[in-house]
């Protein structure tokens, strides 16, 4: 069984303001409502290509009724832990010739909460995989990731990991499966500018040297560099396409290589998957459909 965790998923209000003004009365030209967070999008897409999953993570108030209500509606299994103190974020996205974003806080996570989650946790078995993904809410420590990995040691669950900074560094102590850093996520942490998929490659095999089994680097329209566990280095380009929304594409790359795995086995076939699960997210004002990601693949060519 997959499980995804988003500490502090969220309301995606996504608006379109044709030439925006500062401080004026603006009015949209259209607008959407998404259920957020990179855990909750790997959720639905991994959904969306046929494979049954559980999203968990922690909801309060109002908005994370109406998130869980949204996924359930698109058929994605919820057990949240219920938060007492404050509500769910609301993160709103602007599109006006360029994209903007005003991220919420989120609720007031408390000790008990994540006690709850923990207890939720217990109940993973052995080969099941577990989605840590995104960043959390300032109440909890930049080790969380990798003390939840560090209670489920014992459990030999699957970690995927996408995450940035300490958040991602302390976990490759507990050999994730998969993390996902992109190309400026990855440069950050060794103090470097990464451009190319060539002057990644060094740093991703450095990454899987300090514990990660797969590092898959993602690099927008650059494609991505995948150090695999088989000890080769496979990288591919991006499938074309027009960008629509680029909201959870890194997330539906992540959800692909997953399903990938789980239906080859091959490391480069779930890489291709990946690459082109995130270009149908990307081509899309929603997340990759089965379908889209079908047609994707069926003219793609782009891998070595």
């Amino acid at each position: 069984m997959i499980y995804t965790l988003t500490a502090n998923p969220s309301l995606d209000y996504i608006v379109d303001v044709k030439d925006f003004k500062i401080g004026s009365v603006n009015r949209t030209s259209h607008e959407t409502i998404f259920p957020g967070g990179k855990g909750i999008n790997v959720s639905i897409v991994l959904q969306n290509l046929g494979i049954k999953n559980q999203a968990l993570g922690f909801t309060a108030g109002f908005t994370g009724n109406e998130i869980e209500s949204l996924l359930q509606k698109k058929g994605v299994t919820t057990e949240f832990i219920r938060v007492q103190n404050g509500f769910s974020r609301i993160n709103v996205k602007l599109r006006s010739g360029k994209e903007s974003e005003i991220n919420g806080i989120g609720p007031e996570i408390q000790k008990a909460d994540v006690e709850q989650l923990l207890k939720k946790l217990d109940t993973l078995q052995a080969d099941d995989t577990l989605v840590l993904a995104g960043s959390i809410p300032a109440v909890l420590p930049q080790s969380f990731y990798s003390d939840i990995m560090a209670h489920l040691a014992s459990k030999k669950v699957r970690f995927v990991v996408d995450a940035t900074r300490d958040l991602l560094k302390k976990s490759l102590e507990y050999r994730p499966f998969m993390v996902k850093p992109n190309n400026h996520e990855l440069g950050e942490i060794f103090g470097v500018e990464l451009n190319t998929r060539e002057e990644v490659i060094p740093y991703a095999l450095k990454f899987k040297e300090m514990g990660a089994q797969n590092v898959l680097v993602s690099m927008a329209a650059k494609g991505a560099v995948l150090a695999a566990a088989d000890g080769n280095v496979y990288q591919g380009d991006a499938p074309d396409c027009v960008l629509v929304n680029s909201v959870g594409a890194g997330d539906s790359m992540v959800a692909g290589f997953i399903a990938g795995y789980e239906k080859t086995s091959s490391y480069k076939e779930a890489l291709k998957m990946g690459l082109c699960t995130g270009t149908a997210s990307a081509a899309s004002e929603e997340l990759a459909t089965k379908e889209a990601v079908e047609k994707i693949i069926s003219e793609y060519t782009g891998l070595n």
